[in-house]
């Protein structure tokens, strides 16, 4: 048994091919991203990885769109996002597959 605690992940990823993780694995990536409203993350798209989010609490903004509790957001390689906290919200991320360095940011 291995037991770790989510303050001790770095902005909440838990599970994949990185240093802290509660699990290593290159099949997939897993966090929980807890966000104040007006926090913003770039524009970016991944390559190679889909990358699914589940609205657990709060209001955001992605692809355009608001976006609420319970709401499960789906994007594929090559689309391009934003992201922006609307009120506090926690969000739930997996990146499948686990590929790091597959994050590239889109010019402002």
């Amino acid at each position: 048994m291995k037991h770790e605690k989510l303050d001790g992940m770095i902005k909440g990823w838990f599970v994949g091919s990185f240093e802290p993780s509660a699990f290593s694995t290159d099949a997939c990536e897993v966090a929980v991203k807890s966000y104040k409203a007006g926090d913003c993350e770039r524009a970016h798209y991944h390559k190679i990885a889909t990358e699914i989010t589940l609205i657990l609490k709060g209001k955001v903004r992605m692809m355009g769109r608001e976006w609420g509790e319970g709401d499960i957001v789906v994007l594929e390689p090559g689309e391009v996002t934003g992201f922006e906290a609307l009120t506090d919200a926690i969000n739930v991320v997996v990146k499948v597959p686990g590929a790091t360095q597959d994050k590239y940011n889109v010019s402002d």
